[in-house]
Formats: C-alpha cells, structure tokens, sequence
C-alpha cells in the first residue's frame, strides 16, 4: 500500500514535470487517426486493396495509346464517387467557424448550488472541444464581417456530453427562421453575403423592437473582434442549477479571456475580410502551435430561484443581460485551448452541439428561446450528420453509453445480446439508480394553454439604454459609424427612415447623427426618456486584459538595404523577450543588407514577407530603424509610405528611430513628434531591450505618459492593451504616434495636437 502510494506521488509529480496527460478524450479519438505520413502506410481503396496507380483510368489502348476509358474500373470510380459526395450540407447558422481542444478546470466549487460534478469536483480536469464561428455567413465566407460570434463549448465529462452555445435577437424561438431569413442574403438574387447591411435585416429589426437591444451589441466593436483568444463569451440562454438538496437556481455563464477584450477598427475589418478571409481562424491556430495557449476565466451569475421576479426584467428573457451591479459574476474556473484539430471536416465540421446536452445538476428554464432551441439543434443535427451523429469521434463522450437505440444510417456500434427493450427477461442493461442519473426538477406548472408571452417580456428600451449609455465615448462613436454604414447600403427609404427614428428610442444623439448621414429625416425629440443608468461589463474598456501584455502581438519591422542593424536587431530581441512576434517586411524577399554592408560580406536579412504580400491590417503595430539609406529607398516606396500611413489611420502604435522618424512623421502627415531626450528614462530603457517589463516599469512610473483619465486611456487604446503602448516607449523611445479622432482624446500629458489630426480613410 505504501509502495503504492509512493508510486501515485511519483506520478503525479512526473506529470507537473512533463505537463498534464492527454485527455481522456484526445485517448478516444486517437483510436480513429491515421498519420498520413506513416512510412508503413501504402495506397489503399477505401476496402484496403493496394493501389499502384492512382493517376490513369484503365482504358483500352492501342498502340499509340489511344482509345476510351472504361467503366469497369471500380477504382476509379470509387475516387470519383466520393469525390461527388464529400460535401454535406453545411449548417444552417454558424457555418463559419474554427475549432480547438483544450480544457476545463475548476477552481473553486458550486456545490452550494449545484450536484454537477464538473462544477463542484475542483480535482478534475474536463477535456473540452470548442467552436468559434460567425453568423450569417457560408462556410466560406470571411472571419472579419460584422457580425454576433458563436463561442460554443463541448464539456467530455464523466457523467456524460454537456453543451454550452452562446444576448439574442429574438425571444421566442418561432421567430428563429425569420430573423435568420431576414439577416441571410436577400432571396431574389443572394445578396449580400455574411452581411447584415441590407434592407431585409434592417426591416426586421425595426418591425421587432425586441431585437434593439441586440443589435446595439452588433453595431459596437464587439462585432468586429481582434481575435478569437480576445473575445468574450457568453451562453445566451438561462440554466438552471440543482443541487444535493433539490434547491434550484437560474444561471448564466461566462467566458472573460486572459488576453483582454480588444477589435479592429471597421476599415481594418472590411480590408481583411478581402485580403486575408482567415484572419481569425490563422491567428487561433497559430497561437496554439507556438504554445501560446489561449485561456478565459469562467463565471456564473447565479440567482435563487425565490428571487427570480425581483428584477424589472425577466431573467428568462434571452435579449436581456443580467447586469452585473445587480448579479455579479462568480469566478470559478478556467478554459485553456491547447491543441488543434488534426483535421478539420472530421472534428470542427462534424462537432454538433445542443443545448439539450445537460449532465446531472443542470438543468433547463422556461426560457422560450431555449425550449425552441432544445428541438432545432438537436434537429439540424439530424439534417447534416443522421441519427448517430453522436457516434462520430468528437462528438462521442467519454464515459460509457448504453441504450436500446439500435440501427439507422451509418449506425457504427454493434451491441451484442438478444435484447433491445427494458424491461426485458434478462434484466439487461436496467435503468441507472435516481442518485446517479439525470433528474427532471419537479417544477409545478399551472396555467392555460395560450400563445402569449411574460408581461416583463414586452419592454425592449431599457437595456438598449443601458448598453449604449455604459460604452465609452469613442465606443459610442464606432457605434454611430456602424450604423450609418449598415443604413447607408439600404436603398429602401421606408428601412433607413424607419430605423433612424427607432434609434431615438435609445438615443436621441445617435439618432441625429445616423439619420444625418444616411439621408433621413432627423429626428428632433427623444422617442423615450433615457434612463442614464449605466451597468458594469458592458463597455470594452473595462477589459484591457488579466495581465496587460504584448504577448503573441504582431509586429511589422519594415527596412530596406542600408538599415540600421543595432535598431533592427535590438527591437527584435526586446520583441521577443516579451513573446510578441516580430516580422520583417521590406522591398522585395531577399536578403536586405544593413548599412556599410552587402551581399559581398554580408548574409543580411531575409524578410518574411515583402510589401506589396502583406499589408498593415494583419499586424498589431509597425516599427521603422533608422538608415539614411534604408529610409530614402522607402520615401520613394508609395507601398511602404501606404504602411504606414494605413497604421496610423487605423490607431496603431508606430515605432521609428533615427532618419525614420522624419519618414514616419511626413508618411503620417503629422505636425509634431515625441522625441525623448538623452537624459530621460525612456533613453536609458532603449539601450537595454532585454531587460524585462516588469523593471522598466518601475523605472517608468515617474513619466507622464498616461493621459489623466485613465478611462480615456483604455478607449483610446481599445486595440491594443495600454502596456503594449507603454512597451513601445520602453522599446523606441525615440517617437510615437497616434491617429487622434476628434471624438476620441486631444490632450495628452505627453504630447498635445493644436489641430485634430483628421482620419485618413
């Protein structure tokens, strides 16, 4: 026993060593991978027979070796016909989307509320499979549209499969194809496509003021993430918790991701959209390989169920948040994603999620939308996958299953006996005991059989009120642009009217300036009192991140020969000693050669990509070395000018040193610069790039860099986290820029434009 326990102790300390084992779940799916690159691995037919020649159809030759091919041959019209049949049909939402294993574990127990194992046992470690996806769009439609994000959770516990999908649009679920109908392409000519700029959507919206308050979320910045890693997510719907005690309580979910919540900007997003489709789905699974694992902190807002009127909105109503100052949100655990599918039609395509996959301590709510939803998931997953679905290696769960559900399409277990019914003469496979199982909460329903809806069900303002009133000023700003550009591609007058005075609901302001630039009618008076209340968790800027860091950033080092090699080199490595990702991009792929060197004596730099194969939308932040050279061939580059003019616009930080701040300065078209003075810190941090963050901003804390509302700061820097701007002072010092909105910050401690730069796109 002792021996044995010694040798438990071991293990486990061999496993914090080497890192935890493979999950239980990626053991079951290795069972069905093969490695294409197995050298014992030949040519087969799909039944195993060896092929030599994959590549000609048999066919009757003469001796010219002409004449027609032939029918007969079973090989080649077994890779045809598969071929014809690889496609299934593709989801009817959601059909966009990328894919990641990973893992849950809990921290602390909800065992005061719930019997779930996976929410009490804070020893487990859940395997999980998680899918992100856009809306609207075809599965091949582009990552950067405007549009809601699918963040939808596939917990491999013990105690069975349960399944997390992610406020909505609708309230009830009998207006799910319609509000699905309305947002897809227009059905006479199939235009747009992943777009909700268009006059159906738009009408949709204004004929069910219950969707207001969604669409405010559409039209912020949260449509438009960053990133898969920096976004949150949230389970549309309410659960509800059961514990030990038979007590139940209501429960939302949440995902708050380590990195921060940041997007792009609405040029960057439609530039991207054209010039790298699989921006979001590249970015996940990069990070990943490098090992920069993506995590989120789980919450819960609970509420007793004696408690569940107390509000002045009903909490089943799925267009309704639960405001954090009334219930805060609980955090318990964490989701780390860790490995990446080995394929992706298998696993991320052939992953079906349903809301009705609850374990024991779980349970549903009369939540409208989740009763219609229990149904439609569950249905489509019929529609594109049959009956078993459930058989397919990811979507299998990892304990067992046993039930009297035999035969259909593609059925793949065989189970073995005489019996398929219970009760049966054997007493074969009976009924699991009540404390082990999934038990239905004996709710006690009274009332009458009517088509209505809660009375609380029919106020739709007040949260669009508190959504837009609890964003910060330049939040409000892109949400007012957003608008305008989606009305603006509505050439029905009656839609662009119409919701220009709906937005005098929530706004009167936003409504002025919508309606001014789309060509309606202004509206002169607000269609109903604000309430200017505001609520913590809505605005973005409340989530610079857990650590504010410039991990797995990307950076654009843009030179050409003749550049400086100690400015070059000494932000790469500061770059990399932060485990952001620098990339070099210059004229041509090439060896660049720095300045007094060439090809003669010199290897120089081979750059990643050259300017005209990237562009400033697929990085985070430009820097530019000095080299009198390097930065007269870029003057006289229009491209490389774009770069950085294109940065700017789009409010990312730019770095430039030496004769590249004068470039930089012009390129941009600013009045002034930031130069630091010999004597500063920020000089002395410059000659020590390697030194780590956490001492250079002990160093830093006496500068006045920091605008003086710290809230301003965060909008300002609502791409990037504050500390990846204060890096750049540490790693440049020599000159900074910013793209200034008027309706963003002016004044800085640091730096002060007399005149506004104007936005450049």
């Amino acid at each position: 026993m002792a021996s044995q326990t010694l040798s438990t102790g071991l293990e486990k300390l061999q496993q914090t060593v080497q890192g935890a084992p493979e999950s239980a779940k990626l053991h079951d799916i290795a069972r069905h991978t093969k490695d294409a690159h197995d050298p014992t691995f030949q040519l087969t037919t799909e039944y195993g027979v060896k092929q030599s020649n994959t590549d000609d159809w048999l066919k009757v030759a003469t001796d010219d070796r002409i004449g027609p091919q032939l029918l007969e041959d079973h090989m080649a019209r077994e890779k045809i016909n598969h071929f014809d049949h690889e496609r299934i049909p593709e989801r009817v939402v959601h059909a966009r989307g990328a894919g990641a294993f990973g893992t849950f574990k809990l921290h602390k127990s909800l065992e005061q509320y719930t019997s779930a194992k996976t929410l009490t046992d804070t020893s487990r470690t859940t395997p999980v499979f998680v899918r992100f996806s856009t809306v609207l769009g075809s599965r091949g439609s582009a990552d950067t549209v405007r549009d809601v994000r699918g963040f939808a959770i596939k917990h491999y516990t013990p105690e069975g499969n349960w399944d997390v999908i992610p406020v909505f649009f609708i309230q009830d679920a009998i207006k799910f194809p319609d509000v699905i109908h309305a947002g897809k392409p227009e059905p006479h000519n199939e235009v747009p496509q992943a777009q909700s700029a268009h006059n159906n959507f738009w009408d949709f919206q204004y004929l069910h003021t219950e969707a207001t308050h969604m669409f405010m979320w559409t039209q912020s910045d949260r449509a438009i993430p960053r990133s898969y890693r920096m976004m949150q997510g949230f389970g549309v719907n309410t659960f509800t918790l059961i514990n030990d005690k038979q007590e139940r309580f209501f429960v939302k979910f949440h995902w708050t991701p380590h990195l921060g919540v940041h997007s792009l900007v609405w040029d960057e997003a439609l530039k991207l959209a054209g010039q790298n489709p699989d921006f979001h789905r590249v970015d996940l699974w990069e990070a990943i390989k490098s090992g920069a694992y993506p995590k989120w902190d789980f919450g819960v807002q609970v509420v007793p169920e004696s408690e569940q009127d107390n509000f002045e909105f009903d909490i089943l109503d799925a267009t309704k948040v639960w405001p954090e100052d009334l219930v805060p949100v609980q955090y318990v655990g964490e989701l780390e994603l860790n490995r990446n599918p080995d394929e992706y039609f298998p696993q991320t395509e052939q992953v079906a999620f349903c809301t009705g996959h609850l374990v024991p301590g779980i349970g549903f709510s009369d939540d409208p939308l989740l009763q219609g939803r229990n149904f439609s998931y569950q249905d489509t997953q019929l529609s594109r996958l049959g009956i078993n679905f459930q058989e397919l290696p990811i979507n299998r769960p990892v304990c067992p299953v046993m039930s009297n559900n035999r035969d259909g399409q593609l059925r793949h277990t065989i189970t073995k006996g005489t019996v398929n019914y219970w009760p049966n003469r054997y007493g074969a496979a009976p009924p699991a005991k009540p404390e082990e199982s999934f038990i239905d909460y004996p709710q006690k329903v009274i009332g009458m059989k009517a088509r209505l809806r809660s009375k609380k069900f029919s106020e739709h303002f007040n949260q669009a009120q508190l959504f837009y009133n609890s964003l910060s000023e330049p939040e409000k700003q892109h949400v007012a642009s957003a608008l305008s550009f989606e009305l603006d591609h509505c050439e029905d007058p009656i839609v662009y009217e119409r919701m220009s005075q709906r937005l005098a609901d929530v706004d009167l302001s936003l409504a002025q300036q919508v309606a001014e630039l789309v060509g309606a009618s202004i509206p002169d008076k607000q269609g109903r009192p604000n309430h200017g209340k505001k609520a913590k968790g809505l605005s973005q800027t409340e989530f610079p991140g857990k650590t504010p860091t410039i991990e797995t950033r990307r950076v654009a080092i843009i030179i050409a020969d003749g550049y400086d090699q100690n400015a070059y080199h000494g932000i790469v490595a500061a770059l990399k000693a932060c485990q952001a990702l620098p990339f070099t991009i210059a004229p041509r792929r090439t060896p660049i050669y720095p300045a007094g060197e060439s090809k003669e004596n010199s290897k120089g730099v081979t750059p990643d990509h050259h300017l005209e194969g990237m562009r400033s939308t697929m990085f985070d932040s430009v820097f530019v070395p000095g080299g009198a050279a390097s930065v007269q061939t870029l003057r006289k580059n229009g491209r490389a000018l774009h770069w950085v003019r294109e940065a700017f616009a789009h409010l990312k930080a730019i770095g430039a040193v030496g004769e590249a701040v004068d470039f930089v300065r012009d390129a941009c078209q600013l009045p002034g610069s930031l130069t630091a003075s010999a004597s500063s810190p920020l000089r002395r941090c410059s000659q020590h790039p390697l030194r780590r963050l956490s001492t250079l901003r002990r160093e830093l804390s006496t500068i006045n860099y920091i605008p003086n509302d710290t809230t301003n700061a965060n909008d300002l820097f609502d791409l990037l986290p504050p500390d990846l701007s204060r890096s750049w002072l540490i790693f440049t010092s020599f000159s900074l820029h910013y793209y200034i909105d008027t309706n963003t910050i002016s004044k800085f401690q640091f730096h002060h434009y007399d005149t506004t730069a104007k936005s450049l796109f």
